[in-house]
């Protein structure tokens, strides 16, 4: 491709996103397609010629975008959202034509400055006090694992590294049942083990991890020789949006010298309004804490934030200077692959500071508070029918529900009919839960383009389809 097929091609691109965006309401939210349908069009083997960027692109409009859920969709209200700003969009074309690897200062220096100044932002943004500095990190995931390696590091005294985990004392990590499985995969990765993540029990309305059995939990591992390492918070979890008392489990790490980890991938952004910040009292204690811009912000995937307050525990957990990595000359600068898993590293900064700029901080909390408000009514008016109830209560804007199955119906069973059926339909998209061992579905607000009249929708398709399986 030369430079002007290229010019041409970027021009069609761009023309073809904004017609999408502009038409993606239309649209079925989730695809209607049978599994193994769209891999059938897709030729056996790879072409040994080169094929015309028309064929290729014609065969993406045809082959490609009727087997995609639409998560850009105003009515998509399943998992939590993957929000994709224009302007995010926008600094994603940018990013992606610069193509750097910003993995080290000297390899972008622009990459690595903005994005110190951007987590600055962030940090003002959600009331977090100076002292807090962070890193850019692909997904919560990652913030996770290097949490608890952090965790692991310290409680061994940096000797698993150096020495492995063999013969080294079984360590404990706490959380509650609301965490997200990336903390189960971030303790098998790191090698602690699924046996050594200790699950305390929820108490309240917002599920809770219980203080006094967090801290008896602990008491009686150090007896029995085991060595705590660290606790995992959550603030917001996936399942109803359950979330700990940040201050009561603050204070436990504090007085066992405990590393604290705060999830909060999805309800962080809302800390940008100040009138949600007691969700996460405490969080100024914690030695780390996660959210997710890709989510509820805007900005386009991949693009999570993750807050440390000692960086030096943090780096040297993780990094490694071999000689072609280092920046000779040059002292006190970040090279921000040594805060992270991988090496390699995108430009995702740039996003957040179009973002930030194009929207302002108060259009970010405008569209969060209706969200919320959206979200409460719709969660009022179910609980108003009587052949519907409340599951969970609106956790910011996410809740669970019911529906009242038929004499002789299996509950369950039912419920996960009601949702399928929802998703077959594709005016709106939901998903399920388990609360209390039974079936609950899920509906949050949060994407970026969503209306008052695509909730309202939202209750009418609900209803019309429930009523029509009953």
């Amino acid at each position: 491709m030369d430079s002007q097929e290229f010019r041409a091609w970027s021009r069609r691109a761009a023309d073809w996103g904004a017609d999408y965006r502009d038409t993606v309401r239309d649209k079925p939210v989730r695809p209607q397609v049978a599994p193994g349908s769209i891999m059938k069009q897709i030729a056996a083997s790879p072409p040994e010629q080169a094929e015309e960027m028309e064929a290729i692109f014609a065969d993406f409009e045809v082959k490609i975008m009727p087997g995609m859920t639409h998560w850009q969709h105003p009515r998509f209200f399943a998992y939590f959202p993957a929000n994709a700003a224009r302007v995010s969009v926008i600094a994603e074309y940018l990013v992606t034509a610069v193509a750097a690897q910003c993995m080290l200062w000297q390899t972008s220096p622009a990459a690595t400055e903005l994005e110190t100044k951007m987590i600055d932002w962030l940090r003002q943004a959600l009331g977090l006090p100076e002292g807090f500095s962070g890193v850019i990190q692909d997904s919560a995931s990652s913030a996770t694992l290097a949490a608890v390696l952090t965790m692991r590091e310290r409680a061994l005294d940096w000797d698993g590294n150096k020495k492995g985990l063999p013969g080294q004392r079984r360590l404990r990590i706490y959380c509650s049942n609301q965490v997200h499985t990336s903390i189960d995969r971030a303790i098998w990765v790191a090698g602690i083990g699924d046996e050594n993540l200790v699950r305390i029990p929820t108490i309240g309305a917002l599920r809770s991890m219980d203080a006094a059995a967090l801290e008896a939990a602990i008491l009686a591992d150090k007896e029995a020789g085991f060595l705590p390492a660290g606790i995992v918070a959550c603030v917001g979890g996936t399942s109803i949006g359950g979330t700990d008392d940040i201050a009561a489990v603050a204070e436990i790490a504090r007085r066992y010298d405990l590393y604290l980890h705060v999830d909060a991938a999805w309800a962080g952004a809302a800390m940008i309004c100040p009138e949600f910040r007691h969700f996460w009292n405490g969080a100024e204690s914690a030695d780390s804490i996660v959210f997710n811009p890709h989510k509820w912000l805007g900005a386009s995937f991949d693009c999570s934030v993750q807050f440390v307050r000692d960086p030096e525990s943090h780096v040297r957990t993780l990094a490694i200077k071999p000689e072609y990595l280092k920046t000779h000359g040059h002292d006190g600068i970040i090279n921000y692959s040594e805060w992270t898993v991988t090496l390699g590293r995108r430009f995702r900064a740039l996003k957040l500071w179009f973002l930030m700029r194009a929207h302002g901080l108060e259009g970010l909390r405008t569209m969060i508070r209706n969200h919320v408000r959206w979200s409460a009514a719709l969660a009022e008016r179910l609980s108003k029918e009587p052949d519907f109830e409340l599951v969970t209560a609106p956790m910011l804007s996410l809740f669970s529900f019911r529906h009242q199955a038929g004499e002789g119906q299996d509950a369950d069973e039912h419920n996960l009919r009601l949702v399928n059926a929802i998703n077959d339909d594709g005016r709106i998209y939901l998903t399920q839960t388990r609360v209390d061992d039974r079936v609950a579905i899920r509906f949050q607000v949060g994407q970026f383009d969503v209306e008052q009249v695509d909730v309202d929708a939202a209750f009418d398709v609900i209803v019309e389809i429930a009523r029509g399986l009953s």
